[in-house]
């Protein structure tokens, strides 16, 4: 058994990172942020808390379509993680868990290992995707149970993965092409066709997608409330904006409460569920592809016959837009509507979605078979990078 790992789960949106003895990991922007105000300056990773005025951040990605692609921007990113200011490593003496997307590029895992192994003198790393670690973690919860389907809604991609007996079924994994950053430059079109120009404020928007959005039950009713006056429409909200100098971050007013003055606002009204709405209907904004539940059930029919109802019995939602209010609800509502009747349909959703698969990484780092899993800098430096290949994706 390991006494401490150091657990990397490096997201396209937000790296969860700390140690294994942490209760709780660092969640920490996986980017770098160039400010208007602040023109001489990068801001990497949580160093944006310290910019002054917020307002039209450009965001540098290490990211692109939920692939990593930009290694200076990502290496900036690790070693300011890595560094004595934010989460310091010892990776000499301790093991590294670092998370992948699905089905990445053998370029990209060969690069990783070299990153770590080369530069940064890694001991023995795992690198694992993040919904094996969310299996792990439900597995390790729930003892008796042999399969699960992992939603992970992530900032790329919503992928649908099913696991039997630990092992995910790699034909039978869905992707949908919508993740949060679609949902937020949603959102960002639809106020700045309807209300104000804010193509450029991908960081405010976000704050407002989070504040705001919701998951519908009904979406018609919902759309015929809308057209109503407050108080018979009690969806509508404004959101105000921050302005930087008094108010760092908005907030939502309601309309039983004396009108803010001179403060930018927006008005929020259908726009607080039509835009969750495209995670379940992608076509409603003209992408061709099966929503959520469509994806659900197309994922398990793939899956043996004997492994179906268990499948429906458990599965687990994680990412970022796990937390939209009304998702597990209404997740569940179209998946019982599209599963077979003598199915018992069961959703569970974290206490926190978005650090779950990190949750996973720390009881994977205690399991007493650990260090089987791990490629030491030994194996590594006497047999190259085939070895990662062949011990991680077996």
């Amino acid at each position: 058994m390991v006494e401490k790992a150091y657990i990397l789960d490096n997201g396209a949106y937000t790296a969860k990172v700390e140690h294994s003895t942490a209760k709780e990991p660092k969640i920490i922007p996986n980017c770098i942020m160039k400010a208007k105000s602040e023109r001489r300056r990068l801001f990497i990773a949580d160093q944006v808390e310290e910019c002054r005025d917020a307002s039209g951040l450009f965001y540098l990605l290490p990211f692109q379509k939920g692939l990593l692609m930009n290694w200076d921007i990502q290496k900036t990113v690790w070693d300011y993680i890595f560094g004595n200011d934010c989460c310091p490593s010892n990776f000499s003496e301790t093991p590294v868990i670092l998370t992948e997307p699905y089905f990445n590029f053998c370029s990209i895992q060969e690069a990783m290992a070299e990153i770590f192994f080369e530069e940064y003198e890694c001991q023995s790393l795992l690198r694992i995707p993040a919904g094996d670690l969310s299996e792990y973690h439900y597995r390790s919860e729930n003892r008796s149970t042999q399969c699960c389907l992992i939603i992970d809604c992530g900032y790329s991609f919503t992928h649908i993965a099913p696991y039997i007996r630990g092992k995910k079924q790699k034909n039978a994994i869905k992707r949908i092409e919508v993740g949060g950053k679609l949902l937020t430059n949603h959102l960002k079109e639809i106020i700045s066709y309807r209300q104000l120009h804010v193509m450029e404020e991908t960081y405010v928007m976000n704050q407002v997608k989070e504040d705001t959005c919701f998951v519908s039950m009904d979406v018609m009713a919902d759309m015929a409330k809308c057209k109503k006056k407050y108080p018979e429409n009690d969806i509508v909200r404004d959101y105000i904006l921050p302005d930087f100098t008094n108010l760092r971050r908005g907030y939502v007013h309601t309309f039983d409460k004396p009108p803010v003055v001179e403060q930018q606002k927006l008005r929020m009204n259908n726009e607080r569920f039509s835009v969750p709405e495209v995670i379940f209907h992608p076509s409603d904004i003209g992408i061709n592809q099966m929503g959520l539940s469509e994806a659900v059930k197309l994922s398990i029919q793939q899956c043996p016959e004997d492994a179906r109802s268990e499948l429906y019995k458990n599965i687990v939602v994680t990412g970022g837009s796990a937390l939209f209010p009304g998702f597990k609800e209404r997740l569940y509502k179209d998946v019982r509507a599209d599963a077979p009747d003598e199915f018992d349909v069961n959703i569970t959703l974290p206490e926190n979605p978005v650090t779950y698969a990190w949750k996973g990484g720390k009881l994977i780092s205690k399991d007493p078979e650990f260090y089987t899993f791990v490629v030491t800098k030994e194996e590594y430096e006497e047999e190259g990078p085939n070895i990662c290949m062949e011990r991680f994706d077996s």
